[in-house]
């Protein structure tokens, strides 16, 4: 039996027309990956002004796509898009049915990931909680957490699968997990069949970026990529011994080949021999690429070695607040007035007498992107302009909102020549909260006992 899914989704914002021409391939499961670590800090400002928020507000227009499909019986979905309230994002999925009459379709909700009322016990039960990036103890913590989620795996996905889910709405999984899940169910795969569950953490982990292994920010000869304006999504069709083709709609633009496919593989991966999933280690180096043609790529023999003990887990607090301007400058000396301006705009705000805790500077069409990573003939060439990017960290909303005011006379006073298009981002420069992230490890065996998969049927 082969499993058809597409990946409709890369992130929070992404555009729910890509979802049309998987569902017109006949995808067997539409999973929609729309978290990231940034995503969440987004979520817990949304919950913090509402607490019936927390969820991607985008949902809605996803499942206003696809629900017609699974109301058919055509297809499936699987999405994060809980993030941080999953309950809250079921609501939502249910109400988005009945507004559009669909009825008799099962909407999962899997809960357990958020941490954040256990932290106490979870530390009374072993769980050290220090940081994965620093080691600092716990207890170094910069503030109070505001929220505490664990990247679960596959295993509730399947649950909910087996209690006859249409819908499955989870919180913070891991991303790949979301395309395993479906695949362990359907093809009865066991949790400790390391092979196969390296080869759908594979899988997902290819279609998790939706475009990306399609042609999207390929790195290569990019201008060849067919009509990239007509966005490219992937289907996998895997096989039941792991084995996959990874592909895209035929009508769509975008290239499948073995360099988009591997040129996905290596994003954001640390170690490819070692690629730590909740379920399983996969040693993404294994696989083997067979490029077929026609935008189909087959993978084949992924191995795999058993799981790790923990989950990893990301906790939040407030770590300030932040003010942003861009400003712009024009030939000649374009470099040398930005750089000038930054100078002259941070003497201000010290003769202000107003504390700034962190600056970042960057000219962009200089230093911002490629830095040191940029031959030495390509900096002797004078860019024709210069965008001069200053963000500030304060430790009050106040302050960081007052610095962006000392920028402001700098119109008639700046270097001379292209002070153009000055513009205070992230909120109109009235400071926006700052949330620090602080990773750490939780032992499994004090989360899954507290993840629960609830169904619902729409009447």
């Amino acid at each position: 039996m082969t499993v058809r899914i597409g990946g409709g989704q890369g992130f929070y914002g992404d555009t729910p027309r890509a979802v049309e021409g998987l569902l017109a391939e006949g995808v067997d499961y539409l999973c929609l990956e729309a978290l990231a670590e940034l995503t969440l800090a987004i979520l817990q400002k949304d919950r913090q002004r509402d607490e019936t928020r927390g969820y991607t507000r985008d949902l809605p227009l996803y499942l206003g796509a696809a629900l017609p499909a699974v109301a058919e019986g055509r297809t499936k979905i699987v999405t994060n898009a809980g993030g941080i309230n999953p309950a809250a994002a079921a609501r939502a999925a249910i109400d988005t049915a009945r507004q559009m009459g669909v009825t008799g379709i099962k909407v999962a909700t899997v809960l357990g990931d958020d941490l954040m009322t256990r932290l106490a016990s979870l530390r009374s039960a072993g769980a050290s909680l220090e940081s994965m990036e620093t080691g600092e103890p716990f207890d170094a913590l910069p503030g109070e957490p505001l929220f505490a989620a664990a990247y679960l795996g596959a295993r509730p996905i399947v649950e909910a699968l087996e209690q006859g889910a249409d819908v499955v709405i989870t919180g913070r999984v891991a991303d790949a997990a979301l395309f395993l899940g479906p695949l362990a169910y359907e093809h009865g795969w066991a949790f400790d069949d390391w092979d196969r569950l390296a080869a759908g953490t594979l899988v997902g982990h290819l279609l998790e970026c939706s475009g990306q292994v399609a042609g999207g920010n390929y790195s290569g000869e990019w201008w060849t990529i067919p009509h990239p304006w007509d966005l490219p999504y992937p289907i996998a069709e895997v096989e039941a011994d792991g084995s996959a083709v990874i592909t895209k709609p035929k009508a769509s633009g975008g290239r499948v080949s073995f360099d988009t496919v591997r040129h996905q593989l290596l994003y954001e991966v640390h170690d490819p021999a070692a690629y730590l999933a909740p379920d399983v280690v996969a040693d993404f180096a294994s696989a083997t690429f067979d490029d077929l043609g026609s935008d189909r790529v087959r993978v084949t023999r992924v191995r795999g070695k058993p799981a790790t003990p923990t989950y990893k887990a990301l906790l939040a607090y407030h770590a300030g607040w932040a003010g942003e301007a861009r400003v712009g400058f024009g030939w000649p000396d374009a470099a040398e007035k930005a750089k000038a301006t930054a100078a002259i705009f941070r003497k201000r705000v010290e003769m202000a007498g107003l504390e700034v805790a962190e600056w970042c500077v960057e000219c962009w069409g200089v230093d911002a992107l490629g830095g040191p990573t940029v031959p030495e003939s390509s900096r002797a060439v004078e860019p024709p302009e210069v965008g001069l990017r200053v963000a500030w960290r304060c430790s009050d909303q106040a302050t960081a909102a007052r610095v962006g005011r000392e920028l402001v006379p700098l119109t008639l006073s700046a270097p001379p020549a292209g002070l153009t298009g000055m513009g205070r981002g992230m909120g109109g420069g009235g400071g926006t909260e700052l949330l620090g992230i602080w990773p750490t490890l939780v032992p499994k065996e004090l989360v899954d006992p507290n993840v629960t998969v609830t169904v619902e049927e729409v009447r």
